[in-house]
């Protein structure tokens, strides 16, 4: 009883390591604003409201303020419209052009959860 007790503790925090170590570290605009190298080649996860949004085939831009700043991410999925609450997850860029308008710090979007207005 007590091997099979301590091998589901084990399994329990294994799965709890591992799922902790999947997840990005979620983060605030302001602090990535303020330090976007520190972010680069990182996944970080956002969360906040759409402000505006730019797209086509697909493809575009959106920006999120999450209350402590505002920041554009790009993405391959479509746009969330404006109003939307996202929580969106992806890798920090600098320098970045879309459509012709060119945007400083950017998130690409790896993955998105939306709630409506």
């Amino acid at each position: 009883m007590v091997a099979s007790k301590k091998a589901a503790v084990f399994f329990v925090l294994l799965v709890g390591t591992l799922l902790l170590t999947a997840c990005p570290s979620q983060t605030n605009i302001a602090k990535i604003n303020a330090d976007p190298d520190r972010y680069r080649g990182k996944e970080v996860g956002i969360a906040g409201t759409v402000t505006d949004s730019y797209g086509a085939l697909g493809a575009g831009a959106y920006e999120i303020d999450d209350g402590t700043g505002k920041i554009w991410v790009a993405t391959r999925r479509g746009v969330p419209s404006k109003g939307s609450r996202v929580g969106t997850k992806g890798y920090v860029h600098n320098g970045f052009s879309f459509a012709g308008r060119s945007f400083g710090t950017v998130m690409e979007e790896t993955d998105r959860r939306t709630r409506g207005k």
